[in-house]
């Protein structure tokens, strides 16, 4: 049999990646964070928020799991939700069950926003990534998700 897998990179190939793949983020934070902020009055930060809680079940989450699926810290999450809170975006929701759980919920505000965001951020990825095909995409969809700990779709 062959073995069709390619040898992992070398420790320069990796970094080069790695730092590559960082300015690239960070090029597409600002450009999110700029057009989103000018049509919509979001950050990129806000968008992510609000699209994790949208397709959740229910449209909630409890704080702890948006701040994990966000890479925040639970003080960092918090720090977000109060002004998306203060204008109705976000609202708190308790646990019936256990006062010590609280969940953020999207509120039909929040929703309406989200899908006119959406139109935009989905316009401005098409525009990043256009010249790359769904077949260049996907492999490198799963790097990153391996990166991320996470699934796709899910990260």
């Amino acid at each position: 049999m062959t073995d069709h897998t390619s040898p992992p990179p070398d420790g320069a190939s990796a970094l080069d990646f790695c730092l590559r793949l960082a300015r690239a983020q960070a090029l597409i934070v600002r450009r999110l964070d700029s057009i989103l902020g000018n049509l919509h009055g979001l950050s990129f930060g806000d968008y992510q928020l609000l699209y994790h809680l949208q397709r959740a079940p229910g449209g909630r989450l409890r704080r702890i799991d948006l701040a994990e699926r966000l890479a925040l810290t639970a003080s960092g999450i918090t720090r977000s939700l109060i002004p998306l809170e203060k204008i109705g975006l976000v609202a708190r929701q308790a646990d019936a069950r256990d006062a010590r759980v609280g969940y953020a919920v999207i509120t039909d505000t929040g929703q309406a926003l989200l899908i006119h965001a959406d139109a935009t951020a989905q316009a401005l990825g098409q525009e990043l990534l256009g010249s790359a095909s769904a077949q260049q995409l996907a492999p490198l969809s799963l790097l990153l998700a391996g990166i991320a700990g996470s699934q796709p779709g899910n990260g």
